[in-house]
């Protein structure tokens, strides 16, 4: 039988109460002193599918045949001694049975390469127990200025200076040629001598004994290039079951030569969800709570996850659920899998509201309201919807598309950091213009970012040019629009290797060298001191990686090294918005998806990556492939995603779903940005504020700029712009802006204006009920129950004056949650 493969062991008729089981690897064969691998035994998967299968690696026994070829840990992890072959007995004993009765399965195994003076490469074997022990830690001497004056590089990103920093700093005090295990390099981390990162290795273990080597061989360093790991893959990548299950993981690297290695030893063991699955530095997981979390694997700058379902009950019924298109079908199918209930559907107020909302930024007016809800057609939610997006054909169309363009302007802009002070007056505009114009037109949105990436021209005249004008130089190019576009944080890679990506220097400053022809000129063709500025793309430059020096060719992402004769951007923009581009796809739908949600089916939504997987992975594939189907239609997929029940699905927990905060079995509940809050309360309140350099009347969502000496906007977090990150726009309320609402003179001001809302219908004379039904309408969107007229009618009964009661009622309307946030 092939080495790697499963070995299946069935039962005997003669040991009925055995239990069958498969090992992984069936074969074994370890190459050097310091080989190892680690076995996993698991059940036969029932009906129930693989994932369910039980692991019967912590019930095992194990034991070998020559012990001078090989030996066994009780965990299973087999260790070379010296050349030769041997057999590992694999012994699974059924609850009860006592030693010598299980089922069995004999593994051979085969050592070769063990020689008395082994050669130890410092990068392929001494870093990787460097990075498991933590010492390349930021936490430890990978700290900006080390520790006890031994410092490491972050990660282990700079061989060459490591391996002179263990050996030759401080004039060689850490390595002791005569006596190496008397070496400080080694009695540390022994604690034989007092250490301040506490005990990291066991004397007589496999790594100390590494090291011992290395050193005995003169600490030499790393000859020829480094291999090219090219991925990491656990084993299993998915687990589901209940609290209580273990689970042992097996790590395998796989490099570019083909040699695939068992690296469980060295590999470094993360729970995403300590509450739910706990794992130790071997890879032993162990299940303590319900839900879905991945436990994440790296090495040597490769990444992998395990994925655990635990379902908070049995499956779920999902009574009276419905299937509106595929994205329900990919929800439901969680729903089931994690044994949760969604709650129902939103009532129609809700959902107009949140509609428009999400649209256009702006509430639904009076007579829009009384007209959806009055409408006895059984489809009027997908009509709306369309009525919305411009869709359906309709006398208020193109007032729904003004807004839409407004709202998505100022969300884009922010991203894009469009401010005057960066881009002068006339640029600032130029860029929102342009965005604006993308938006109205509903231009696709993969054309959208080509244009962008590829701007160029006067910053006055031509829009995109501004976004190299924010970015100024390549590297902030290249993490803007990996961070923007692709999703990818990429700033890490800057100096070191990622962290819990794959992505180090090569790619960072390969990246980077799309923008490295960019240059930026004056230009006087505005005036001498207009501050024009014009983007050209030249013929030459150049981007060095710093560490190694080398000259990196322009190369996306995962992708194969690409350049135009005119400008490599050129072949970025192809590279980057083709729709198989599944970095691109995925980051435009998961952003859009949390814009309409709540949240991201991975967040935050601009760091995917394989060690923080979204929250559905079918469901994130097939909204990517359809947008890419709908040829980048952003009006088309919002009408997907808001056109499902899954949107539409009311906030208010139940009891049973009330712990879910990830999979969407009820609506999570937003907070009104800045700008579409206080036009919220300008609607209400029948006011209009006068934004600087705007006309009156001009909405706070069509605002260009970022700097606006507005007291109400800048205290409900309008952001700066000073940053890529969605997480400028804080979504989480604080105390000036809880007392700005409820006691702040700009409401208070707006609320009792001589010409708003409330003075109009005393003025008019406006019966009392009316009165109440419409600030009801005007804030909340609905009319008032008959428990709210009662109260209303107590505190009309109960006011110095019918002003002064319906200024009170319009308040704490504006001050009620369903006012303040979409729900």
């Amino acid at each position: 039988m092939p080495a790697r493969l499963a070995l299946m062991v069935l039962l005997s008729a003669s040991n009925l109460s055995a239990q069958p089981f498969q090992v992984r690897p069936a074969e074994v064969k370890l190459q050097g002193n310091f080989a190892q691998t680690q076995l996993v035994i698991t059940a036969l998967p029932d009906s129930r599918g693989v994932d369910f299968a039980e692991d019967l690696t912590v019930r095992a026994q194990f034991a070998s045949s020559n012990e001078a070829v090989a030996t066994v840990s009780p965990q299973g992890r087999i260790f070379s001694h010296s050349d030769g072959t041997a057999e590992i007995t694999v012994t699974v004993l059924a609850p009860g049975e006592s030693p010598g009765v299980g089922n069995t399965v004999k593994i051979p195994v085969t050592v070769a390469g063990v020689v008395a003076e082994p050669k130890v490469d410092f990068i392929e074997q001494i870093r990787p127990v460097l990075y498991k022990s933590g010492c390349m830690m930021g936490a430890c001497h990978a700290a900006q200025y080390g520790q006890g004056g031994f410092k490491l590089s972050v990660f282990g990103f700079d061989p060459p200076a490591d391996r002179i920093a263990i050996a030759r700093d401080s004039q060689g005090r850490r390595f002791n040629p005569i006596d190496v295990e008397h070496s400080l390099f080694l009695r540390k981390p022994l604690m034989e001598i007092p250490h301040g990162g506490g005990r990291r290795l066991q004397a007589g273990s496999r790594d100390h004994a590494l090291l011992v080597a290395w050193l005995k061989s003169g600490a030499p360093a790393s000859t020829g290039p480094e291999r090219v790991l090219t991925k990491l893959k656990c084993t299993p990548n998915q687990r589901n079951g209940e609290p209580g299950l273990k689970q042992q993981l097996r790590v395998e690297a796989h490099y570019a030569d083909g040699e695939v290695r068992d690296v469980t030893a060295w590999a470094k063991f993360d729970s995403m969800d300590e509450s739910l699955v706990t794992v130790t530095p071997e890879g032993l997981t162990t299940v303590i709570g319900r839900g879905q979390a991945p436990v994440m694997v790296r090495y040597e700058g490769q990444a992998d996850i395990c994925t655990y379902v635990i379902p908070y009950g049995p499956p779920a019924a999902l009574a009276g659920w419905t299937n509106q298109n595929f994205i329900d079908e990919f929800a439901a199918a969680k729903f089931r899998e994690l044994g949760i209930e969604p709650s129902g559907l939103c009532d129609d107020a809700t959902f107009l509201r949140r509609i428009f909302i999400d649209i256009t930024g702006t509430l639904p007016d009076l007579e829009e309201v009384n007209e959806f809800l009055s409408s006895t057609d059984p489809a009027k939610r997908q009509v709306w919807i369309d009525r919305l997006l411009g869709f359906a054909e309709h006398p208020k169309k193109l007032i729904y598309n003004d807004r839409y363009a407004a709202y998505w302007t100022l969300k884009w802009s922010d991203l894009l950091q469009n401010r005057s002070n960066d881009l002068q007056e006339t640029g600032m505009w130029s860029f929102h213009n342009w965005i604006k114009e993308a938006f109205r037109n509903n231009q696709p949105f993969d054309q959208f970012v080509s244009s962008l990436v590829q701007g160029k021209g006067s910053s006055f005249s031509n829009g995109p040019a501004n976004y190299f004008i924010v970015n100024n130089n390549n590297m902030a190019m290249a993490e803007a629009t990996s961070q923007l576009f692709l999703g990818v944080r990429l700033t890490c890679a800057q100096c070191h290797h990622h962290p819990f990506e794959k992505y180090g220097q090569d790619d960072y400053y390969a990246f980077a060298a799309f923008f490295a022809r960019i240059r930026i000129k004056s230009s006087q063709e505005f005036g001498l001191f207009s501050g024009e500025r014009v983007v050209v793309a030249a013929s030459s430059g150049e981007v060095s990686q710093p560490r190694t020096g080398k000259i990196m060719a322009p190369k996306p992402l995962d992708g194969e090294a690409a350049t135009h004769p005119l400008d490599r951007r050129i072949a970025l923009g192809q590279w980057m918005t083709t729709p198989q581009n599944t970095q691109f796809t995925k980051s435009v739908a998961n952003r859009y998806w949390s814009y309409l949600m709540g949240r991201g089916l991975v967040e935050p939504v601009d760091d995917m990556r394989a060690t923080n997987p979204p929250t559905n992975i079918p469901l994130m594939n097939a909204l990517a492939e359809h947008l890419a189907a709908g040829k980048f239609d952003i009006k088309q997929y919002m009408r997907t995603v808001m056109s499902s029940r899954l949107y539409q699905l009311e906030s208010q927990p139940t009891a049973q779903n009330a712990g879910d905060d990830r999979f969407y079995s009820h609506y999570p509940v937003k907070r009104l940005g800045a700008e579409a809050l206080l036009d919220a309360i300008d609607y209400a309140a029948g006011t209009q504020t006068k934004f600087k350099e705007l006309p009156l009347g001009a909405r706070a969502i069509e605002i260009p700029d970022a700097e606006y000496p507005d007291y109400f906007l800048n205290t409900f977090a309008k952001p700066r712009r000073a940053s890529v990150c969605e997480c400028e726009r804080s979504p989480d309320p604080n105390l000036a802006q809880a007392l700005h609402t409820l006691n702040g003179d700009i409401l208070a001001t707006k609320i009792s204006h001589g010409t708003g809302r409330i003075a109009k219908l005393l003025t008019a004379n406006t019966p009392h009920a009316d009165i109440v039904k419409e600030l009801y309408l005007v804030t909340v969107n609905r009319p008032p129950s008959p428990q709210e007229l009662a109260n209303a009618d107590q505190i009309l009964a109960q006011s110095a004056s019918p002003k002064e009661a319906y200024e009170d009622l319009l308040w704490a309307l504006i001050n009620t949650k369903a006012f303040l946030f979409v729900r």
